[in-house]
């Protein structure tokens, strides 16, 4: 049986001289790895081969438990054409991307998720060509990451201190971020945990209050993404592999 959905396309892959293997996030399907066969044909039922970040509505025939579905139409929209433009945009989509396919499962419905990251693209995109491009991506990035978290149940706790709950004011001393907390931790309590990484002020009030992200100064936003890196390296048990591209830049 045939399913109808909307879909990003996340990853993609040759699978031979004409065929490739896709991963695709859908709407109301979740992440649906396939098979496009006859995709890189002049002649193809897509138009030619599969892009990333390409979107629209995709038809597939899903199969057993670990094998590929099969992909027999997909209509990408003209979408995200200054993205090719930006080598640091294609980085910060390309992590996203990353990170979506590893923190989610096969067949598992993210709605939301799905909107957030289709937002995401749109608005990197339309932020290429303008002066703040740079500060402007690297925040809509560290936004929908947390977005993510958030979204698979491992947001973490910003508001406050973790250990202690006391709520967080620009008033504290010393802030600090834990993986293993999961969240901020103030300075009364940062013995306890020995991965803690020490924040600025500026970082600990973006993090406090993410209304501040979008307005905040680049430095403070390098120092929070690398902080998110080191986050997203504790979960996966490795670093994501786009994650130096992004912090490099």
């Amino acid at each position: 049986m045939s399913i109808k959905d909307l879909a990003i396309c996340i990853r993609a892959l040759d699978y031979s001289e004409t065929s490739q293997i896709v991963t695709f996030f859908a709407r109301e399907t979740g992440k649906i790895g396939a098979i496009a066969k006859g995709s890189k044909r002049l002649k193809s039922a897509f138009d030619g081969p599969l892009e990333l970040f390409s979107s629209g509505a995709i038809v597939f025939v899903p199969k057993a438990e670990d094998k590929l579905a099969v992909l027999t139409e997909f209509r990408p929209q003209p979408t995200h054409s200054r993205l090719a433009g930006n080598l640091f945009a294609l980085h910060c989509v390309s992590l996203a991307a990353e990170l979506l396919n590893h923190l989610t499962n096969d067949y598992d419905p993210h709605p939301g998720l799905f909107d957030s990251f289709e937002q995401f693209l749109k608005d990197t995109d339309e932020a290429q060509g303008r002066g703040d491009a740079f500060k402007e991506t690297l925040a809509l990035l560290i936004l929908f990451q947390l977005s993510l978290l958030k979204e698979i149940g491992l947001q973490p706790k910003l508001s406050g201190c973790v250990n202690c709950k006391s709520r967080f004011s620009s008033d504290w001393a010393r802030s600090y971020f834990s993986s293993s907390a999961n969240g901020l931790i103030c300075r009364d309590c940062e013995p306890s945990f020995s991965d803690k990484i020490s924040l600025t002020q500026q970082a600990a009030n973006c993090l406090g209050n993410l209304k501040l992200i979008a307005i905040s100064q680049a430095e403070a936003l390098r120092e929070i993404e690398k902080i998110l890196v080191h986050h997203f390296t504790e979960l996966l048990h490795k670093p994501p592999r786009m994650a130096k591209y992004v912090l490099q830049s």
